[in-house]
């Protein structure tokens, strides 16, 4: 690691340990995993750690993000949901040089993933000494990658936002490129996106979730609908291993937004609900904000969680 990239780190770290936060007022392990572990002799499901990481700089003056920004927030939200000192060490038991890596994104154009989001996933599984054609990025040519067709490791990257079908554009959904029929999943407010999860493509495959915060589109009208109005700088990347826990705590900051921008009580509509389902038919993680610890690195002004 570089020295600038160790100063990086250590200054994230100083924030990180004035500005940790927790739901639940639980304890937290140095691994990023909590004190109430699921064990045989307990139902009690561990609780999940989410990492939310703002940077008021992260956006250049054309609203882009500055990808130099945008790997230091990878960098400090890996270092803290691993519990490593050294960015570079908290990757390395993300991923390993074997791996054969998918990078999922989503290229909606209105509000992408980002190429600064992308390239940074990218660099930092090939610093971990995945080889460049072990590694793929794509959305809606999953099905026919052949990368993704033998990945043994998936990371799972997406901006929230507010569709017509589902209430919020979550990670969850970001998996419905997986199946031949995404419009099979759509009926219920899609809220049986989480079963995809299940299936053999993917299934206990993703080693990680970035749930892309900067530009939320926080309101829509119609299927595709956009309005730069309804897009909020919010500046921020949310990342975890439990992709419920993550789009949990996404939800909360739009309805937040919602709430703020409109001045009153919005309820998104159609709900979400596919993401409470994931947790209590699928089994995928945690919903329940007393079972999801937040923490909180970076500034905090008008966080909505």
């Amino acid at each position: 690691m570089s020295k600038e990239s160790k100063t990086r780190i250590n200054r994230w770290e100083f924030i990180r340990d004035a500005s940790a936060a927790t739901l639940g007022g639980s304890l937290l392990l140095g691994s990023g995993r909590s004190l109430l572990a699921a064990t045989e002799d307990s139902p009690v499901k561990a609780k999940s750690d989410v990492i939310l990481v703002r940077n008021p700089d992260v956006l250049d003056g054309d609203g882009e993000p500055k990808p130099e920004v945008v790997l230091e927030m990878l960098d400090a939200a890996v270092s803290r949901l691993t519990g490593e000192k050294e960015a570079t060490d908290g990757w390395r038991t993300l991923i390993k040089p074997a791996d054969v890596v998918g990078i999922k994104s989503n290229v909606w154009p209105r509000l992408p993933t980002t190429t600064a989001v992308e390239q940074g996933l990218k660099t930092r599984v090939m610093g971990v000494g995945v080889v460049d054609k072990d590694i793929a990025i794509t959305d809606r040519g999953v099905l026919s990658d052949p990368v993704f067709q033998r990945a043994t490791a998936l990371i799972n990257a997406r901006p929230m936002r507010s569709p017509h079908w589902s209430g919020v554009g979550s990670l969850i959904k970001n998996y419905i490129m997986f199946v031949p029929d995404p419009y099979n999943y759509h009926e219920e407010a899609c809220s049986r996106l989480g079963e995809i999860w299940t299936y053999p493509l993917v299934k206990d495959k993703t080693r990680l979730n970035v749930l892309v915060m900067f530009t939320p589109q926080f309101h829509c009208v119609g299927p595709h609908g956009f309005s730069p109005r309804h897009v909020w700088q919010y500046h921020g990347l949310l990342v975890g291993f439990d992709p419920v826990a993550v789009d949990t705590i996404g939800l909360k900051i739009i309805q937040g937004i919602r709430n703020e921008y409109f001045g009153e009580e919005r309820p998104l509509s159609p709900p979400a609900k596919h993401i409470a389902v994931a947790d209590t038919t699928y089994h995928l993680g945690n919903s329940e904000p007393d079972r999801i610890n937040l923490v909180k690195l970076g500034y905090d002004e008008q966080s909505f969680c």
